[in-house]
């Protein structure tokens, strides 16, 4: 297990305020008040080790296979529904949403490998990510990618806890499939949206694999 990048400050800045308030803790607690000290550092070690571990980015064999689309992220299912896209295809798309909770990893990865033809940030709310507004509402980033099975568009979308989209990709860049192409801090969603009668691997509920679990299949 590695962590990520985008990590680096925030645990240095956790780690310095775990050390602030448990030097202050002992100071003045820990003679006439030991079991409230002890339980102070033990309430801060743990978020100090969950902070680390929602940045990082476990040992996985990930799953390479031209035919298939790989799910961008860690989570669970939430919605598998065709819906008209508004914003890039204008016509009928199968929706295909993952939400990440706090303890997934983070790490988003792409679904295939391609040619990203489209790349937009929209400024937004923070509704609660599984919110059936928020893949159009909240704060989001989107991404279209193309190759010869077809072209598919996928969603990194904030949610009431998530304060900050990474994405690195742009217009024109060539991709491969289950490389990293973004993060997103702190607890939000995945959108896929894929072209109708494709053939969708995953169900309501289930819980998958960001770069492992097969999400559909290229009919």
């Amino acid at each position: 297990m590695t962590i990520h990048r985008e990590g680096f400050r925030t645990i240095g800045i956790t780690a310095l305020i775990f050390g602030i308030i448990n030097l202050i803790s002992i100071s003045y607690l820990g003679t006439c008040c030991p079991r409230l000290a002890g339980a102070i550092f033990g309430l801060t070690l743990f978020f100090f080790l969950f902070i680390i571990s929602f940045f990082r980015i476990p040992n996985r064999t990930l799953t390479i296979n031209d035919n298939q689309i790989i799910c961008p992220a860690d989570g669970k299912v939430v919605v598998i529904e065709e819906i008209t896209d508004v914003e890039y295809f204008k016509d009928k798309r199968i929706q295909v949403s993952v939400f990440m909770s706090p303890a997934n990893v983070h790490v988003n990865r792409n679904p295939m490998s391609g040619k990203v033809v489209y790349n937009q940030y929209h400024k937004g709310k923070y509704l609660v990510a599984w919110h059936p507004k928020s893949s159009t509402e909240n704060e989001r980033w989107s991404v279209a990618v193309e190759n010869n099975h077809g072209t598919i568009l996928y969603k990194q979308i904030a949610g009431a806890l998530a304060k900050r989209i990474c994405n690195y990709t742009s217009v024109g860049q060539e991709v491969k499939q289950t490389e990293e192409y973004g993060f997103i801090k702190f607890g939000s969603r995945v959108d896929i949206l894929l072209p109708v009668g494709t053939k969708i691997n995953v169900a309501l509920n289930q819980v998958v694999k960001g770069g492992v679990t097969v999400l559909a299949t290229w009919s």
